[in-house]
C-alpha cells in the first residue's frame, strides 16, 4: 500500500453540484488514439499457456514483456473468469471491456424495499428518482472491440480465449505508444505514458494514479496461480524508474481534488450530492452533521451500486435520491466523493449505522452474471479505507468494515427488506490482505471462536437466481460459507426467522451464510464439521483441516446474565427515554424477532453509547445527538451484526 502519514487531513468544500463529464471526455480522448494503429497479425496462441501467451504477445507488439504482464495484474490478477464478463463489461487477464455485449442495459439501484434513511422518527423515504436513460457507452468501456480491430482477431474469441485476450491488450498498449510518439522501447521505463492512457482514465490524477500501480507491480513483482491452475510469474525489479513526464504529453484533463477528503495516493474528485428543500418539508439527500465531534465515525460500509458509474452519479446528484459518501469506479479506480465525513449519508438502510458510518459504493452488480470486480477498483477503495480508518480511529476488522449485507434491519419489519450487496462475490480476504491486515490463525485448534476464511478460488457454493429464479450462477469463486442445521450437506438449511421465509440458495438469501473475516462462538464440533452460535442456533458447515473454511481464533463473547433464559437482540442501539430532552421526541427500543437464549455465545465487535442522531428537519438548528447511560455491545449474530444491551449480558474471553 502506498498510503502514508503524510496524507493530508479532512478538508471541506462546497462546491455546487455539476454533472460528470467523464463519459464523453473520455470516448473523445481513446477514440483516435485506437484508431490510428493498423491491424497487425496477432501471435498464434494454440497449444500455449498463459505465461507463454505473454511472451508471444509482448514479442508480436514489440511491447515490454514486464509490463504487459504487469498490466494484465492490475486488471485482472491473471484470471481468465471462464470468458466470464467483469462487473463493468470486462473479458479475460487483460480485462477488455465490451459493456454493450456484457451488460444489462437496465439500472438496479433502485431496486428493493430498503429505506436507505432507515428513520422511524421521519416518514420512510422511498426515491421518485426515475432510472437514467442509458448514455452513450464511453470508450473505457469498449476496448475489445478496437482490439479485434488491431488485432485481427474475432471478437468472440477475444472474449474467451486468455492467450487472444493478452495479445488484444498488447496491441492497444503498442497502439497508445505510438499515438504518444514514442519509440517501441524494450525499457519498461519508456511506457509509463501508454500505461496511463491503457487505463482508459480522461484525467491526469486517474491515469496516473494506475500507472504508479502497474509501476509498483513491476518493481516489487508477483506470483500467483491464476483460476486455470496455471502458475504465473513476474520477476522484480526493485530499482526501475519511470518516464512519468510522458503523461504531461497525454492530453489529459486535470482533475480538481478541491474539497475532497482522499489520501493523495489515490484519483479523487468532488462530485457533490445536493443537500435541497423540496415539495414543502421534504428535502434531500443527506442530513447536516458535525462528525467526528459531535458522534464517533464507527463503521465503513462496502456496497456495489447495482449500476453503471454514470447512471449512479446522476442518482446521487438528485436531491430526491438516497445518497453515499463516495463512489469507486471498476476500470481504473476513480473515486468521487459526494458527501463530507461531517455529515450523515442516507446509504445503508438503518438510521442508527448512518449516523455513525461513512458509505462506499463501489461500481458493479452483485450477480451480473459471474460478478469479478478488477484489482485496480479493490486497490483504489483499500487506500481510501485505510486513509478514512487512520483519519477516524476505525479499527480494520469486519466488526467496523462492514458490507451493507451486514447492517441489520433497524426493526423487525424492515429485516426482509434489507439489501444483500456487495454479495457473496466479494473478495474480503484479497481486500483486507490490501488493507494490511490480512485474516489469519490467532488461536490453538481448540479456542471457543473462529473466524471464517474459506481459500475464495476454490470455495465454489453453488448459487442460484443470478440471471433467472431458481437457475444455477455460473460456477465462481466466493467468501462464503454455507450453514446446515446438523453435520451433513443433505440436512436442511439454517433458517432466518426475521425474513419469514424458508432458506434457499439464492444468491441474495442471507439465510444460512457466513462471510469471510466474521468471527464466531465455537458450538461444537463433530469430524470435519464445526457448529456455531448463530441467529439463535447451531449452525453447521465443513471445516476439514486440510482445506479449512474457518481457523481459530482469540476473541471475547457475550451470553446472557446468571438467572435470565435469553435476552433481547436489537438492529440498532437508542438511547433510554430519559436520555432525551424535551425537544427531541423519544425513540422505542424495540427489539428485532431474536434472542440469545442461556447457554448461547457471540463474538463482541465492539461496545458503544446508546445515542440518537435527531435530524428530521432541513435546517440543522433542531438537530441533536441523544447520548443515554446504557451502553450496547455490537455482536455478531447472524450474517448480519446486531446488538445487545450490556446490562443483559456478560461479557467473558472465549475458552477452549
Amino acid at each position: 500500500m502506498r498510503g502514508s502519514a503524510n496524507d493530508p487531513s479532512s478538508t471541506t468544500g462546497s462546491g455546487r453540484p455539476r454533472r460528470t463529464a467523464v463519459p464523453l471526455a473520455s470516448a473523445a480522448l481513446l477514440l483516435p488514439l485506437l484508431a490510428a494503429a493498423p491491424a497487425q497479425p496477432a501471435p498464434d496462441p494454440s497449444g500455449h499457456g498463459l505465461q507463454q501467451a505473454f511472451t508471444d504477445a509482448a514479442a508480436a507488439y514489440h511491447v515490454p514483456r514486464g509490463v504487459l504482464l504487469a498490466v494484465s495484474y492490475l486488471q485482472s490478477r491473471w484470471d481468465g473468469h471462464a470468458g466470464a464478463p467483469s462487473v463493468t463489461g470486462g473479458y479475460g487477464p487483460m480485462h477488455l471491456t465490451d459493456a454493450r455485449t456484457a451488460l444489462a442495459t437496465a439500472e438496479h439501484f433502485a431496486d428493493g424495499t430498503e429505506d436507505a434513511r432507515g428513520d422511524t422518527a421521519r416518514a420512510a423515504w422511498r426515491p421518485t428518482a426515475s432510472t437514467p436513460a442509458p448514455l452513450e457507452i464511453p470508450a473505457r468501456l469498449r476496448t475489445l472491440p478496437k482490439a479485434a480491430e488491431l488485432t485481427g482477431i474475432p471478437a468472440g474469441r477475444l472474449r474467451t480465449d486468455p492467450a487472444a485476450n493478452v495479445a488484444g491488450g498488447a496491441a492497444l498498449l503498442a497502439a497508445a505508444q505510438r499515438e504518444l510518439g514514442e519509440p517501441a522501447s524494450t525499457d519498461p521505463a519508456d511506457w509509463y505514458g501508454a500505461v496511463a492512457r491503457f487505463s482508459g482514465a480522461d484525467d491526469t490524477a486517474t491515469a496516473a494514479a494506475y500507472a504508479d500501480d502497474v509501476y509498483d507491480v513491476l518493481r516489487t513483482g508477483e506470483e500467483r496461480v491464476t483460476d486455470d491452475g496455471e502458475l504465473v510469474t513476474l520477476a522484480a525489479r526493485p530499482g526501475l524508474t519511470a518516464d512519468t513526464a510522458q503523461l504531461g504529453r497525454a492530453g489529459l484533463r486535470t482533475l480538481s481534488r478541491d474539497g475532497t477528503e482522499c489520501p493523495r495516493s489515490v484519483s479523487c474528485e468532488s462530485v457533490p450530492a445536493p443537500y435541497a428543500e423540496f415539495g414543502g418539508d421534504d428535502y434531500g439527500n443527506h442530513d447536516l452533521g458535525d462528525r467526528p465531534a459531535s458522534q464517533r465515525i464507527k463503521y465503513l460500509v462496502i456496497h456495489d451500486t447495482e449500476g453503471t458509474w454514470d447512471g449512479v452519479l446522476n442518482l446521487v446528484q438528485d436531491p430526491t435520491y438516497v445518497s453515499w459518501n463516495y463512489t469507486i469506479r471498476s476500470t481504473d479506480g476513480l473515486i468521487a466523493q459526494h458527501v463530507q465525513a461531517k455529515d450523515v449519508a442516507w446509504h445503508a438502510g438503518n438510521w442508527d449505522v448512518n449516523a455513525r458510518s461513512i458509505g462506499i459504493e463501489h461500481e458493479g452488480f452483485l450477480a451480473a452474471p459471474d460478478a469479478w470486480y478488477t484489482e485496480a477498483m479493490y486497490r483504489s477503495s483499500a487506500r481510501l479505507v485505510r486513509y478514512l480508518a487512520r483519519t477516524y480511529g476505525i479499527p480494520l476488522d469486519r466488526q467496523h468494515v462492514l458490507g451493507h449485507d451486514n447492517v441489520p434491519g433497524p426493526t423487525a419489519s424492515t429485516v426482509p427488506g434489507m439489501h444483500t450487496d456487495p454479495g457473496p462475490y466479494w473478495d474480503w480476504r484479497h481486500y483486507f490482505r490490501l488493507l494490511g491486515h490480512p485474516f489469519t490463525r490467532t488461536a490453538g485448534k481448540h479456542s471457543g471462536v473462529v473466524t471464517v476464511l474459506p481459500d475464495y478460488a476454490a470455495n465454489q457454493p453453488v448459487y442460484t437466481g443470478c440471471t433467472a429464479k431458481g437457475e444455477p450462477c455460473a460456477p465462481h469463486g466466493s467468501g462464503e460459507v454455507r450453514l446446515y442445521t446438523d453435520h451433513d450437506e443433505s440436512a436442511p438449511l439454517v433458517k432466518d426467522i426475521g425474513l419469514k421465509t424458508d432458506p434457499t440458495t439464492g444468491v441474495n438469501d442471507l439465510s444460512s451464510r457466513v462471510s469471510t473475516g466474521q468471527q464466531y462462538a465455537v458450538a461444537d464440533r463433530w469430524g470435519d464439521w464445526t457448529a456455531i452460535w448463530y441467529l439463535g442456533q447451531k449452525a453447521w458447515f465443513r471445516n476439514p483441516g486440510e482445506n479449512p473454511a474457518a481457523v481459530p481464533a482469540r476473541g471475547l463473547v457475550v451470553t446472557p446474565r446468571d438467572g435470565l433464559a435469553s435476552v433481547p437482540v436489537y438492529g440498532r442501539a437508542y438511547p433510554e427515554k430519559a436520555a432525551y430532552p424535551a425537544e427531541v421526541p423519544a425513540q422505542s427500543v424495540v427489539p428485532l424477532p431474536y434472542t440469545v437464549p442461556a447457554g448461547q455465545k457471540y463474538v463482541v465487535g465492539d461496545e458503544l453509547p446508546g445515542e440518537y442522531y435527531y435530524a428530521v428537519t432541513f435546517t440543522p438548528e433542531s438537530h441533536r445527538v441523544v447520548v443515554g447511560e446504557d451502553r450496547y455491545y455490537e455482536i455478531q449474530y447472524g450474517h448480519r451484526v446486531a446488538f445487545v444491551r450490556a446490562a443483559d449480558v456478560t461479557v467473558e474471553r472465549a475458552a477452549r
